[in-house]
């Protein structure tokens, strides 16, 4: 199935330049991944591939995945001047390129974070007009947006699963848009990414949380609003 495209996605965001696929899109995968860790992270080493391999200091996709990490929109001016400020605020960085891997979308980055309690990998691809989609969280594909609310959760392959928290989310009034399931191995680890079109009530987030299957729970809203 071919993906749609909105007006959005062909003007793209407001934002500070060159490009809205080395900038602003940039800036939204390393907002995501700082939510996915859950804090601001003290140590990242960030890996751009392919094009973004050849092109991340002169189309400044560097600056713009700091800005992200530190939470900055795509509109803001502090993205220009990302590199001293992350230093000030105590991120320890490290830039690395690959630009030939030829299984991933040209414009791939990978961020490996570390905070003070956690630590995350992601991988995001910043698709044209600011549109991204998270490829990987943690070792688990993943493939959400992040332009709905987003819920990701792991939980022991065990048999009905997917249908009792489907069953959870409908009467918390969530549509769910897209949902994707992967695992480790039969009767291992899983990984299930639901997408949303409206936000989830802390109670529901803390029943699936207490429930004796479920690993863990991590709810992101729509960073767009």
């Amino acid at each position: 199935m071919s993906e749609r495209s909105s007006v959005f996605d062909m003007i793209g965001p407001v934002m500070i330049g060159p490009s809205s696929s080395h900038t602003a899109g940039v800036v939204r995968i390393g907002r995501v991944a700082r939510k996915i860790l859950k804090d601001k992270p003290t140590k990242a080493i960030i890996t751009f591939y392919n094009s973004f391999a050849r092109t991340y200091e002169g189309h400044g996709s560097n600056r713009a995945i700091l800005a992200g990490l530190m939470d900055f929109p795509t509109d803001d001016e502090r993205i220009k001047g990302a590199l001293e400020l992350a230093k000030d605020a105590g991120i320890e960085y490290k830039f690395k390129s690959v630009g030939n891997a030829s299984t991933l979308h040209p414009n791939t980055v990978r961020l490996n974070l570390t905070s003070k309690d956690n630590q995350a990998e992601v991988v995001g691809e910043s698709r044209g007009g600011g549109v991204i989609r998270i490829r990987e969280v943690n070792g688990f594909d993943c493939n959400f947006t992040a332009s709905a609310h987003t819920l990701i959760i792991h939980a022991d392959d065990q048999k009905g699963s997917i249908a009792f928290i489907s069953d959870v989310l409908s009467h918390d009034d969530c549509n769910i848009a897209t949902m994707t399931v992967s695992r480790k191995g039969k009767n291992d680890l899983a990984c299930l990414v639901f997408e949303m079109d409206s936000g989830i009530k802390a109670i529901t987030l803390e029943y699936l949380r207490n429930l004796n299957w479920v690993r863990s729970v991590l709810y992101i809203p729509d960073i767009d609003q």
